[in-house]
């Protein structure tokens, strides 16, 4: 059986809008130059990504209510392939604002709701079926409240069984337990990472050890994203420090999912993890160029790889 399709699972996807305005001012009214309505959360970026760089993503998540239908019909339009849990708990909607005159960028996340066990039961079923025709499995954020703290492990032995790439992108208990289970790639950015083995990182050297904590746990491959300033990767043999390329970024926001899809995208063509990292990073910078997150150009995607080296640290 071929393996074409990558699942992009995100239990929290979400509505996006994005508001630009020239100043913000607390405590004023504050009309905006631009408004963009979109759909987004981890899983959905990281699927909209991977469509764009050429591949075939399944976007697997849970939706509920009109804010659901919506999301859905966004991504019908796209041309994305589905597999959602219907829930009784509504789709959240998050709010992007920008301010031009500080070059800031505000992110207002509405919470997830919580789903009923047997929400996660339906989805971790759709992974086991879709699996056999897949080549990856990418996990990307948060649970939902009261989720089951060992869903991404269970998921990432199904994929393990199976022979199929997991890549992990969460934090905490979720991502400690699914350690366990030996995933192919864990992708936390250096807060997350920071938060995971419970202690501040002040320096690269203090963020490698802890790198190499996450590997001796069960990853067989690790990589540490830290917004504009390098990413580190480890694959059990070499270390990389990847610097992203100097751009003016519009909205960072979504950044790293697309990173995550550049990066399964090159490791799917064969290339090692510091030149995947290198794909990766040019796609996350292509994505903070846009105002939507999850929202790339593949030409532009593959002008930023020129200006990126991977550097082997050791």
């Amino acid at each position: 059986m071929k393996r074409t399709q990558i699942l992009c699972l995100g239990p929290t996807p979400a509505l996006q809008r994005v508001m630009v305005f020239p100043k913000l001012v607390l405590n004023e009214v504050n009309r905006a130059i631009t408004t963009v309505d979109g759909v987004a959360g981890k899983g959905v970026n990281v699927a909209k990504v991977l469509q764009s760089l050429g591949e075939c993503p399944v976007a697997l998540a849970f939706l509920g209510g009109e804010s659901g239908k919506t999301l859905r019909a966004a991504l019908h339009e796209r041309g994305i392939e589905m597999a959602f849990v219907e829930t009784a708990a509504p789709t959240r909607q998050c709010i992007t604002v920008i301010d031009q005159n500080a070059g800031i960028q505000t992110e207002l996340v509405e919470e997830s709701y919580a789903v009923k066990r047997a929400d996660y039961d339906q989805l971790f079923n759709i992974v086991r079926r879709r699996l056999p025709r897949s080549s990856a499995l990418v996990m990307s954020g948060t649970l939902t409240p009261g989720g089951p703290q060992d869903f991404y492990a269970r998921c990432v032995r199904l994929a393990r069984d199976e022979g199929v790439l997991s890549v992990l992108d969460a934090k905490g208990a979720p991502l400690l337990k699914a350690l366990r289970a030996g995933p192919g790639l864990v992708k936390p950015n250096r807060t997350e990472l920071a938060a995971t083995v419970g202690r501040v990182l002040h320096n690269e050297k203090e963020t490698i050890k802890a790198i190499r904590y996450l590997h001796a746990q069960g990853a067989h491959r690790v990589v540490v994203t830290a917004g504009k300033h390098p990413t580190l990767a480890f694959d059990g043999h070499t270390i990389w420090r990847i610097t992203p390329p100097k751009i003016n970024s519009v909205n960072p926001i979504g950044s790293g999912d697309a990173f995550t899809a550049g990066l399964v995208w090159r490791l799917l063509k064969g290339d090692d993890l510091g030149e995947a990292c290198r794909w990766g990073s040019a796609a996350g910078a292509a994505n903070a160029l846009t105002l939507m997150a999850g929202e790339v150009e593949q030409t532009q995607v593959k002008r930023l790889a020129t200006q990126i080296q991977a550097k082997q640290l050791a």
